[in-house]
């Protein structure tokens, strides 16, 4: 394939799984934004109470937030595509609960609510496990492509979900609203069944939850191009939200109109959000992933800032397609920037993280902007917020946006498996490990600089209290030393290897005048268990146990 075809913003969908998915997916997308009409239309009629009216959206998003990290863990745990469908089959599953009671006229307050969180849960189970897949169903070039299209497919349903919604509700009510929302998953839940995905079943079981979670976490932390995706999408989410928060108030107060007003404006974002999504493939590959988020940032901040002083409906809606298009064009650059710095093992954990940072500086940016729109007004609310996103563009100066080739990602094997005496299992530990180097006192100093980009790698993979010793004796010796958890944490360690830590290895090896490497040693630290507690008790290495029978 040519460069033209790699970086077409539709070449994705020449891929017969992504196409299927992708498509059905629009449809599920549709599905959602009907629910939501549905149920706060249902809402209103239950109870007067606009705080619950509120909590509709609320119930929808909240397990978005909360079951993202978790679902990202499970989805790198097991079978993608099977978590895939499992989140779908809950979603519908949910939503076919609700419509049956609310066919049966037993529908309560908080009942909707329940449900409404229900299909959030099983959709936040999805989410990212079909995020962290499509590197599988597409060619690694069409990957930019393909994130911005997962956009592209929301934000066309954004456009003209809800307004499809009000018309279902009007036809047929909430609960058909509901049914179609339980139905509409259904082609996406089938697509991931047809899709013949071939699943390497990893060597090792899959870690505990709790330890998958920490382990993401722990990634993102000592990952350099992760932890800097993370914090700039935060700041982004913090100061942009206005434009997500404000809109039904520029609507009233700026614009002076009513419902129409707003809906008009909405529609503006979700074609910007589209342009913006399909454009990000050409504009990444010429520009690069920084300048890419800088030509982001200058273009939405001064459109945010006229939209302050527009109070002319076409003026703020052409403004409201430039920062939708700028707006999701950086949120895309953020995404495929993750997707591009995480290996398989952690990818959609990683995403998941991603998600919530970016979600998460939103709801903290909404609470922020309103709290200035309650003191000093909308126009004042919006000016600030893009003063302060103009702002986030000087943070690229000190963390800018990163260059990994995927190819670093790759695992590879590390060879020489342990010699082990002991009797251990997966939880046994904790496991010490310490690596012998000689190294010429002359390269003391190139050595350390050496190891101390090693030390990254061995915690983002699972090392604990890293250390780096030198004998005061001998000082040609140096000595690396960890600890991981369990057994079972060290050898899922050392199954995530990647190409571009073997080659942090590589380099300190080369002062190693130890012929094969640095000499290993691991320990079984507290070695309780593998030791009898008196003489006389029996050692089931060498001696029998019999077994008394009255």
């Amino acid at each position: 394939m040519n460069a033209g075809d790699g970086w077409s913003a539709f070449a994705p969908l020449r891929e017969r799984t992504f196409r299927n998915i992708w498509t059905a997916s629009l449809l599920s997308n549709f599905g959602q934004l009907i629910l939501g009409v549905g149920a706060a239309w249902e809402m209103t009629r239950l109870t007067p109470s606009a705080s619950m009216v509120a909590l509709v959206q609320s119930a929808l998003m909240l397990p978005l937030m909360l079951v993202a990290v978790p679902a990202g863990a499970i989805a790198d745990m097991f079978d993608r595509r099977k978590v895939a469908m499992l989140g779908l089959g809950f979603a519908s599953l949910a939503g076919m609960v609700l419509t049956a009671i609310a066919v049966l006229g037993l529908t309560t307050p908080w009942t909707l609510l329940l449900f409404c969180s229900l299909i959030g849960a099983g959709v936040a189970l999805y989410s990212p496990a079909w995020q962290s897949s499509i590197v599988e169903q597409v060619h690694i070039d069409h990957l930019p492509a393909a994130v911005a299209l997962g956009a592209v497919s929301y934000n066309i349903a954004r456009s003209f979900g809800p307004a499809l919604g009000g018309l279902v509700v009007v036809a047929i009510g909430a609960q058909g609203a509901f049914g179609i929302n339980a139905v509409f998953y259904l082609p996406l839940l089938l697509m991931f069944f047809l899709w013949q995905r071939q699943h390497v079943a990893s060597r090792l079981p899959p870690e505990r939850l709790n330890r998958a979670i920490i382990s993401g976490a722990r990634y993102a932390l000592h990952s350099l191009a992760i932890r800097t995706v993370l914090i700039r999408a935060a700041l982004f989410g913090l100061c942009s939200a206005a434009t997500a928060a404000l809109p039904v108030l520029i609507a009233r107060d700026l614009l002076h109109g009513n419902a129409s007003t707003f809906g008009l404006l909405l529609g503006a974002t979700g074609v910007g959000a589209v342009i913006g999504a399909l454009a990000v493939s050409k504009v990444r590959e010429r520009f690069g992933a920084e300048q890419a988020v800088r030509l982001c940032i200058f273009v939405s901040s001064p459109a945010v800032v006229l939209l302050a002083f527009s109070h002319q409906l076409l003026l703020s809606c052409a403004l409201m397609v430039v920062s939708g298009a700028a707006n999701m064009l950086l949120v895309s650059l953020f995404s495929v920037a993750v997707q591009l710095s995480a290996p398989r093992w952690v990818a959609g954990r990683a995403i998941a993280l991603h998600s919530s940072a970016l979600t998460g500086g939103i709801a903290v940016g909404a609470f922020v902007w309103g709290e200035v729109t309650a003191g000093w007004g909308v126009a004042a609310a919006l000016a600030a917020s893009g003063i302060a996103l103009l702002a986030t563009a000087l943070i690229g100066l000190l963390l800018p946006m990163p260059r990994v080739s995927f190819s670093e990602l790759e695992r590879v094997e590390i060879g020489r498996e342990p010699e082990v005496a002991l009797q251990l299992t997966a939880r046994s530990g904790p496991i010490v490990i310490e690596l012998d180097y000689i190294v010429d006192t002359a390269q003391a100093r190139h050595f350390y600089t050496a190891m101390l980009k090693l030390q990254h790698a061995r915690k983002r993979n699972g090392a604990f209290e890293w250390s780096l010793s030198r004998d005061i004796a001998n000082p040609e010796l140096w000595t690396e030393r960890y600890h991981c958890p369990t057994w079972g944490d060290y050898l899922h360690q050392r199954d995530r290897f990647t190409q571009s830590d073997r080659e942090l290895q590589v380099q300190a090896n080369a002062y190693n005048k130890v012929a094969g490497g640095a000499i290993v040693r691991r320990r079984l630290e507290r070695p309780f268990g593998s030791v009898r507690w008196h003489a006389d008790v029996p050692d089931p290495q060498r001696d029998p146990i019999s077994v008394y029978t009255p």
